[in-house]
């Protein structure tokens, strides 16, 4: 135990809890934008087409958490940049000229567009044509991904280093496009946006199953969860499919991290694919107590052939060690083995969510969630499933970042050569004094959320694409104003 408690306080593993911890945040927070503001645009789209005011209503709604999100998510975004010069000085020093043109794309280009066009869209109603007022969320939705995609470009040369030279202990970059049109960022982007979307999908699904199960404009919410399970079905398939092509490549480039991912000690041909195991896996003590396997499948998965080799984890280690020099590469397997079966189930569950709200809405048009049984359940479970796309989103997160380890760019930079050389009281109060603002920030976000949406629909009686602002009485047109504002709340 005293060991344990000497490791837990070194300046190291703080640094790395820290890092860990705001990011699971911030990440959350991001995928929950980029999704509600994919639905806002889909919903406002759908009122532009068709002038139904039950659209506007809903858009209005949804608009709430969306704004609210972005928000938080700008707040922890900013904050995390902090840490690269704080706890990781030495990761900036060596990899500060690579994280340059994607980090330059993502503040000064896809942020300041993000900023801007949301500020047009907020301030916008009822002054900006409708087309023109539409366009400027859907460049919100547009920059969201575009941001998505410069992060993720940095980050998959972390996992896979391209087009680059060592100049004076430094990572230069000699290739641009090699950086930006590195494979894995396409399949990367793919999947975490798509995941966004399906956490978008099932936040709106869970808000409208909320307000169904209270009786609150049961005709308007039915179709805002009608919309949440049709997108969200696309999403989370083809996001499963994504996340299958980049394990596909995380076996050919990271071989131990899906290794490691599977608790697959001893190489086998063909390969099993562990459904559930119990007992130790931390090292390998031959096999665990319980193991559920499917035989060859894992063989089927990584190389597409019934009979394919895939190597474990000792041959792995000591591949690893001829090449790299002595020293551990085996990351943490139960982490990984857990993390790894968290994204997948919550992923495949949540799409089996979509695809069951899908056909209990389609299966009577004309009626309610609250009728039958199975509507009175799936009410009751569409609330709850909420957290399951955050539970995925963190399982995927750690697999691909503590699959990594020792590394903080594969084969290039171990961790602990990467972290600032400060005292551990310094880091531990950066630790305590980073988490308390991101959950007081979180904290206060999701209340003012809940009580906004408490709120229900916003009324627009009469209004119409071309006059979007229910217009007040004659009494009330002073504050005519106030009530342009107060739209987007």
């Amino acid at each position: 135990m005293p060991s344990l408690i000497t490791a837990s306080l070194t300046a190291l593993d703080l640094s790395r809890w820290q890092f860990a911890l705001t990011t699971l945040i911030h990440f959350s927070i991001v995928a929950a934008s980029i999704g509600l503001t994919v639905h806002v645009a889909i919903l406002q789209t759908r009122w532009w087409r068709t002038g139904d005011e039950q659209w506007l209503r809903l858009t209005r709604y949804y608009a709430r958490p969306m704004l609210i999100c972005f928000a938080i998510g700008v707040v922890t975004g900013l904050l995390q940049t902090f840490q690269f010069g704080m706890n990781w000085s030495g990761f900036s020093r060596y990899l500060g000229d690579i994280f340059g043109a994607p980090l330059a794309l993502e503040g000064l280009g896809a942020f300041f567009v993000e900023s801007v066009f949301l500020g047009l869209w907020l301030f916008g109603w009822g002054v900006l044509g409708p087309r023109l007022h539409l366009a400027c969320l859907w460049t919100v939705a547009i920059a969201t991904v575009v941001s998505a995609f410069a992060i993720l470009t940095a980050n998959s040369w972390m996992q896979h280093p391209r087009g680059y030279a060592i100049v004076d202990g430094r990572a230069e970059v000699t290739d641009v496009a090699a950086l930006f049109l590195n494979p894995d960022v396409g399949l990367t982007v793919a999947h975490v946006v798509l995941t966004a979307i399906l956490t978008g999908s099932v936040l709106v699904l869970a808000i409208a199953a909320w307000q169904v199960r209270r009786g609150h404009e049961v005709a308007a919410f039915r179709r805002a969860a009608t919309q949440a399970c049709a997108v969200g079905l696309v999403a989370g398939a083809l996001a499963l499919v994504a996340g299958h092509f980049q394990g596909v490549r995380a076996v050919e480039h990271q071989p131990m991290k899906m290794a490691a991912a599977e608790a697959l000690y001893s190489t086998e041909s063909p390969a099993s694919l562990s459904l559930f195991a119990l007992g130790p896996i931390r090292s390998d003590p031959g096999e665990p107590t319980v193991n559920v396997k499917v035989p060859a499948l894992l063989s089927l998965i990584d190389d597409f052939s019934l009979d394919s080799t895939v190597l474990g984890i000792d041959d792995l280690q000591r591949e690893y060690a001829q090449r790299y020099g002595p020293g551990s590469y085996v990351p943490n397997v139960p982490l990984l083995y857990w993390s790894f079966r968290l994204m997948v189930g919550s992923g495949a569950a949540l799409v089996l969510l979509m695809g069951w709200g899908l056909w209990l809405l389609r299966r009577r048009p004309g009626a309610g969630l609250t009728d039958g049984r199975g509507g009175r359940l799936f009410l009751r479970v569409a609330p709850l499933a909420a957290v399951a796309p955050f539970v995925a989103a963190a399982g995927g997160w750690l697999v691909r970042e503590a699959g990594r380890q020792p590394w903080a760019i594969q084969g290039l930079l171990r961790t602990e050569d990467a972290v600032s050389d400060l005292p551990v009281a310094a880091v531990a109060t950066s630790l305590v004094v980073f988490l308390a603002i991101y959950l007081a920030t979180t904290v206060i976000g999701l209340r003012t959320i809940r009580r906004e949406l408490a709120h229900g629909l916003p009324e627009a009686t009469g209004a119409t694409p071309r006059d979007p602002v229910a217009r007040p009485a004659a009494e009330d047109r002073d504050d005519a104003s106030t009530g342009r504002l107060s739209i987007s709340y």
